[in-house]
């Protein structure tokens, strides 16, 4: 069933005639059906929104049109976020801060009674494998909003012309939605400009591109991830209001996620939690969510009669050999 604001909001949205709201609560309400693996009702929503759009489209245009124009997939990728803040583990600083920006966002129209708008720039900076992702999957769905993820290999072309084309069409269609846009590897095509081995048309490209970012409403909200942020051109850090790293989690934070799991799968893992974050430290949060998935595995085929602790104890041995090998 879904939650009791969402049909709560879907009411108001109704009621008011306000096709925005409407969108967005019904965004979140597929997303949540999803999670719950009832795809069938998460299909007939999508459905009828898609159904609204191409009403909306003859309305406007004349013609029938599907909501994403077929050359902008193949460099823009949607997905309906289904991972919330509370799935990912940050620390407190950086939790502050996402915490109030979404805060932000929700209380957008108080900020504009006063002349202010949220902040809608994000660049995350670290290695990969920790959250990078699912942190801007996790803004989406606080912020009930569609996710957008930017495909390199659609929207970088032969020629430097058609990239520079499809960042303008991508960007003509983002500012028609309240979304999430994210862009990973934001390295790839926001280089520094001073690079001596870069072209002068790729530059021109990064100008382009900064210039469109500057130019989009505080309503959809960018978020850059890069894992290496000495490549980024100096501008484009002045870009972006909110500037975070995700560095790999310490043992408090392993400790946190290791609640999160056991809580998640109603059972415990007979060890401490202390203890196996030690063994875990120095490890990625992927590297660490492939140690509990194998966990979890060994679980479900070893019932009825499960010996946690030893399942465990082999889990925390297979990731120490895969990390010594790796490192050696």
């Amino acid at each position: 069933m879904a939650r009791a604001d969402l049909l709560l909001k879907l009411v108001k949205a109704g009621n008011a005639g306000d096709k925005a709201l409407f969108n967005k609560v019904v965004e979140s309400l597929i997303a949540e059906e999803k999670s719950k693996q009832h795809h069938v009702v998460a299909n007939q929503l999508e459905d009828i929104l898609r159904d609204q759009q191409l009403e909306k489209g003859r309305s406007q245009n004349g013609v029938s049109k599907s909501l994403m124009d077929e050359k902008l997939e193949s460099f823009l990728f949607r997905l309906y976020p289904n991972k919330s803040l509370d799935d990912v583990v940050l620390d407190h600083e950086n939790r502050k801060v996402i915490d109030e920006l979404v805060n932000e966002h929700h209380r957008s129209d108080l900020l504009r009674s006063y002349n202010l708008e949220p902040r809608n720039r994000i660049l995350l900076a670290g290695a990969p494998g920790n959250g990078k992702t699912s942190l801007a999957e996790a803004i989406a769905q606080s912020l009930m909003v569609p996710f957008y993820v930017i495909r390199y290999d659609g929207i970088i072309g032969s020629y430097l012309g058609e990239t520079a084309a499809r960042l303008k069409a991508m960007f003509d269609f983002i500012r028609t939605q309240e979304c999430v846009l994210f862009f990973d590897e934001f390295d790839a095509i926001g280089k520094e400009r001073g690079d001596t081995h870069e072209t002068g048309e790729i530059k021109r490209v990064v100008s382009s591109l900064l210039l469109q970012i500057d130019r989009l409403p505080s309503y959809v909200v960018v978020v850059a991830a890069t894992n290496h942020a000495e490549l980024l051109d100096r501008a484009v850090w002045r870009r972006f209001q909110v500037r975070m790293e995700l560095k790999k989690p310490n043992k408090l934070m392993i400790e946190n996620w290791l609640k999160k799991f056991e809580a998640q799968v109603k059972y415990s893992l007979q060890h401490s939690h202390k203890t196996v974050a030690g063994k875990l430290e120095g490890l990625s949060f992927s590297e660490i969510e492939e140690f509990v998935l194998d966990v979890q595995r060994k679980y479900i085929l070893s019932l009825p009669e499960v010996d946690v602790k030893k399942i465990v104890d082999d889990s925390l041995h297979h990731i120490s050999n895969k990390y010594q090998i790796r490192n050696g």
